[in-house]
């Protein structure tokens, strides 16, 4: 069983990840770290964790860990990856893994000394229904790509809350925006060349909290708004000459929406529809690294596919900041 360590009692941890670990065939959670020890031992006690730690240097030192999983604030992402990977543990680090595209190079040269498995937790990269919208469009089923639409909304006023605060890395682009981008890579297997992007921020918080995005893929376009003070929503459609694709939860299925893949034909007159019920999209992410640290040849989301990602939404805040198109490819 490989053994977890998890770095922070944050809410995603608790509620989506750690329960994941719990359920999985393959890992045991071993400890929990906080700087607040009896933090950690209480969410050690919760998951049945064996150990627990009163600083993340300490759990980083033991031998109880053959990874972590690291749910810190966006801000302290690289830093604790970096050292991590230092100290020979495999690390499965919560997204967005930096804040800019270049801070990830100290990551890969870290991953790469100590032959470590590092990846970005994007949990949709295991979800078996972007496997299926890739194998619709690859199959010709909607013909021609056209367009790409998508949408990720939620309302959050929380000052306190870390994706209202600067200076942890929060804001909108770098919460949710790395989405509607992340999945469209993975259905085309296509990168952008160029965007354009309206962006504005909160007068007091200083966060961006709402974008509309255009961004130029050569053969197809990716159209998509974000906003961490609108309505709750989540929406993905792929647009063909010949029909459409919609994925009714693109992002967190089964809590937005049902798992559900919709094909439609061109008139719209017939549709079909591809289920998948009882899909843990966070169970299949912490099995798949596991295995992956363990040496099997399993896919998982690796460090060249973040910089890809992240040079996507550094390109989005330059676009935000004039009119007119900014490239993706520097």
């Amino acid at each position: 069983m490989f053994r977890w360590g998890v770095l922070s009692t944050a809410k995603i941890g608790r509620e989506h990840v750690l329960p994941a670990i719990a359920d999985s065939e393959n890992g045991v959670l071993a400890a929990v770290a906080s700087r607040d020890l009896e933090k950690a031992e209480a969410l050690a006690d919760r998951f049945n964790a064996p150990h627990a730690f009163g600083s993340y240097e300490d759990l980083l030192a033991s031998d109880v860990v053959d990874g972590v999983y690291i749910p810190l604030p966006t801000s302290k992402h690289v830093e604790w990856a970096v050292k991590a990977a230092d100290a020979g543990k495999h690390v499965l680090v919560e997204k967005p893994l930096a804040l800019k595209a270049d801070d990830i190079a100290q990551v890969i040269a870290a991953r790469d000394r100590n032959g470590v498995v590092v990846s970005e937790a994007f949990m949709v990269h295991y979800h078996p229904q972007w496997a299926k919208v890739r194998e619709l469009i690859e199959e010709g089923r909607i013909g021609r790509l056209r367009h790409v639409q998508g949408a990720f909304t939620y309302f959050n006023k929380d000052a306190a809350n870390m994706r209202n605060r600067l200076d942890l890395g929060g804001g909108a682009l770098p919460d949710i925006g790395v989405y509607p981008t992340v999945t469209t890579r993975i259905a085309t297997g296509k990168e952008p060349l160029r965007v354009q992007a309206r962006v504005a921020r909160d007068a007091t918080f200083g966060t961006d909290v709402y974008s509309s995005v255009k961004a130029d893929f050569g053969a197809f376009e990716l159209t998509f708004y974000l906003s961490t003070q609108m309505a709750a929503r989540q929406l993905m459609v792929f647009h063909g000459d010949e029909g459409f694709i919609e994925i009714r939860s693109p992002f967190n299925a089964g809590l937005y929406e049902h798992h559900q893949v919709e094909l439609h034909n061109q008139r719209h007159t017939e549709a079909t529809v591809f289920r998948f019920p009882g899909t843990q999209q966070y169970r299949l992410e912490v099995e798949a690294f596991a295995k992956k640290a363990q040496g099997e040849d399993v896919s998982i989301f690796t460090l060249e596919d973040s910089v890809k990602n992240q040079k996507l939404i550094d390109a989005v805040f330059r676009a935000g900041a004039h009119d007119g198109w900014e490239s993706v490819q520097v």
